[in-house]
């Protein structure tokens, strides 16, 4: 590895080239504020161009070096590979790829469609899955980089109202493990993001019946952490290249409950309130 590259690669962010998914709100957004902050140029892709330009606006005012959007609807797997080499040929190379994107679901099972099953697939793991591999060998070939990736403790264990939601994360730790354990040796971090309940519009913007917007707050993701102090762990884990952060207050405990006391998770899983 040349010596630049070793600086590039160097915990001080300064000129690194970040690219996030899901950056126009929540914690997508929050975590472009962090690395605006330390100086990094700025990829921002989601649906939206008009929330996507409020977010550079304020990320420019933050002192991010230089920013590129790219809208893209990430339900449509056509184009990933596409979107990827515009990101990647944007600035010459991406540093950190944050894989972040995702909606979520408040539909018993019997409610969920399977056309609302495979849009949340599509987004939440697919698209992910898809966005890493193709940008895998290119960071390999510029000598390595980091890929971090939204689950949530719905990728843990299951409750109720979140079939697919909780599937689409519990898979993304089966695809981004394997991905760490292929290529630990090739300078390639990977750092799965477990969040609880962080207070961003995630439920707002979640599938109801007939896959319509819920269009409510729940109060549980209300007095949630707020995105802000997210972020700031979040960035802080991807720079220590940490394996695994778990984001929230006390609904974390229920990772350990389920880690050591199964038959108790199962339990209180199924009391918790969805809404």
């Amino acid at each position: 590895m040349t010596k630049d590259l070793q600086t590039k690669l160097s915990d001080n962010y300064t000129m690194h080239t970040v690219w996030i998914t899901g950056a126009s709100s929540g914690i997508g957004r929050a975590c472009a504020f962090q690395y605006a902050m330390q100086g990094c140029r700025l990829v921002l892709t989601s649906t939206s161009r008009p929330t996507l330009e409020q977010t550079a606006d304020r990320c420019r005012e933050l002192g991010a070096s230089d920013i590129r959007i790219l809208p893209y609807d990430l339900s449509e797997p056509d184009g990933i590979r596409l979107l990827v080499n515009e990101a990647w040929n944007a600035y010459g190379g991406i540093d950190i790829l944050f894989c972040n994107a995702g909606i979520s679901q408040r539909t018993a099972i019997e409610d969920t469609p399977m056309s609302v099953v495979r849009k949340i697939m599509e987004v939440n793991f697919f698209a992910s899955a898809a966005m890493a591999q193709a940008i895998l060998p290119l960071m390999i070939s510029n000598g390595g980089g980091r890929i971090a990736v939204t689950s949530s403790i719905a990728g843990k264990f299951g409750f109720p109202l979140r079939c697919a939601y909780s599937s689409s994360k519990f898979a993304l730790y089966g695809f981004f493990e394997t991905l760490r354990a292929e290529n630990r040796n090739r300078n390639i971090s990977v750092t799965i993001i477990c969040p609880g309940r962080v207070r961003t519009n995630i439920s707002f913007n979640a599938l109801d019946k007939g896959g319509v917007r819920h269009g409510v707050m729940d109060p549980g993701q209300d007095g949630g952490l707020s995105a802000d102090k997210a972020a700031r762990k979040i960035v802080r884990a991807i720079k220590r290249r940490r394996n695994e952060v778990l984001v929230g207050r006390g609904e974390l405990l229920m990772v350990y409950i389920k880690r050591f006391f199964p038959n108790l998770c199962a339990r209180l899983a199924a009391k918790i309130k969805p809404m």
